[in-house]
């Protein structure tokens, strides 16, 4: 994971030190030695992650954080707060300046690092979020807030109730905690919209890191954060932990401010995620379906139809292609309105939605044109079901603004041979549809190769 960290102390060691840790990891590295030049740099370049020392002369590590996120320019920064400081008192006064995340001096390279990566995860989902919003910085920071006072739905696994008990009272005024001493009850809790775990590593009663392995190997908690507590004295079994794919650590002693801190980066980066996710299948949604009718349009049409062609060169299987089309649909348009018209299409749309069978595929070609893909329906089977919504459009009114009218469909079928291709059998359905056009509207006709061979 390559990123650009600023690493701001008034002690050149300590800026040699970090910047040595974090270069050996192939970090792109820049150094501060004051908060006054710290709030420039972060102006001016692009930055993944700050580590901020707390306590430094003039400018202090508190009021720089404050200042960073009051800034519309850089308030998306992460930022770790770096102390020597142990009292809660001033955790709790970095998490108010604005501070993601801190780490005490001396700095434990385990600790430095997953925190370092554990909010760089963050960052990147922030960019693709705020790159998704079409807004600059500045006005993207609303919808972030917005994700950012979310209540979670969070599972604490351990192997005594009075530890859960302990975890969950910091966390329980702004989530909804669930509690379980029972790892299988756990995994059955988990895939209930779960948006954190957090599992206990150092219980005696149950495998902290099989119950993490389980996680991943499931697809429905696959994507589920994980944040793990564990012992100093225990690396390995934290590195085993991060290779099975946990998001996240905190060792025991659990301070109730890291805890918060913790839970916070999780959640954000899994709403981020969620968002992201959701805006994606709203936007391919949008790609695949008709906005007026609400079915599949021309090209969810013509990707679903695939396998039908594959399914019928490797086992035969037939399937028909139907065609309809709203007969003087011309005329609806011009003297009843364009409105009226579109409701003419939502209303033959739903009846053809609700009268063909599941497995069929129905999509709004273009226009007033519909087309229906049946599977393992030969021509005579696709006839039958296209004269039942025929007659079902024709032989019931629809009603617009109190007043009720009639409209017809006419269908063209054609059933699909071996070898041809999708524009074949449209072609030969289109003719057919032509056919009934002639033949005066409100009527199914289909052409059967099969006896014209």
């Amino acid at each position: 994971m390559s990123a650009r960290i600023l690493i701001v102390d008034d002690l050149a060691p300590n800026l040699h030190l970090l910047e040595v840790k974090l270069a050996a990891q192939y970090y792109d590295v820049i150094t501060s030695l004051s908060g006054t030049e710290a709030l420039k740099i972060a102006e001016t370049e692009k930055l993944d992650l700050i580590l901020l020392d707390a306590m430094m002369p003039g400018l202090n590590g508190f009021e720089t954080c404050k200042r960073l996120k009051s800034n519309p320019k850089t308030w998306h920064i992460p930022v770790i707060m770096v102390t020597a400081l142990e009292e809660s008192k001033d955790r709790i006064r970095g998490l108010n300046a604005g501070a993601d995340d801190f780490i005490t001096k001396p700095i434990d390279d385990f600790n430095l690092m997953a925190r370092v990566k554990s909010l760089l995860r963050l960052k990147m989902v922030t960019d693709q979020l705020l790159s998704h919003t079409g807004n600059s910085i500045e006005q993207s920071r609303p919808i972030l807030d917005l994700l950012d006072k979310r209540s979670g739905r969070i599972l604490i696994v351990d192997d005594h109730m009075r530890k859960l008990e302990k975890l969950a009272e910091p966390l329980q005024a702004l989530h909804e905690i669930h509690l379980e001493t029972d790892p299988q009850l756990a995994l059955d809790k988990a895939v209930q919209n779960m948006d954190l775990v957090i599992i206990d590593l150092t219980s005696g009663k149950f495998d902290g890191l099989r119950l993490c392995a389980r996680m991943r190997s499931e697809a429905k908690t696959r994507d589920i954060p994980i944040l793990a507590i564990g012992n100093h004295e225990e690396q390995a079994k934290l590195v085993r932990a991060y290779d099975i794919g946990i998001n996240d650590t905190l060792m025991r002693p659990v301070e109730r401010q890291e805890l918060v801190a913790r839970v916070n980066t999780q959640l954000k980066r899994k709403f981020y995620a969620d968002s992201l996710k959701n805006d994606f299948n709203e936007s391919l949604e949008m790609v695949v379906t008709d906005p007026l009718t609400g079915l599949g349009n021309r090209r969810y049409f013509d990707r679903s139809i695939a396998p039908l062609f594959d399914q019928l060169e490797e086992s035969g299987t037939p399937f028909s292609i139907i065609v309809f089309d709203v007969d003087h649909f011309k005329r609806v348009n011009d003297i009843l309105g364009h409105d009226t018209g579109d409701i003419v299409l939502q209303e033959i749309a739903a009846r053809l939605a609700s009268n063909m069978r599941s497995v069929d595929i129905v999509s709004r070609y273009g226009g007033e044109e519909f087309v229906v893909a049946m599977p393992e329906s030969d021509l005579q089977a696709a006839m039958v079901a296209a004269d039942r919504v025929r007659a079902l459009v024709g032989g019931t009114p629809i009603h617009v603004d109190g007043q009720a009218f009639s409209v017809s469909v006419s269908a063209g079928i054609g059933e699909v041979m071996p070898g041809e291709k999708f524009r074949d059998v449209f072609k030969r359905a289109d003719s057919a549809l032509y056919k009934a056009k002639q033949n005066g509207r409100n009527r199914v006709e289909g052409i059967d190769t099969k006896k014209a061979a």
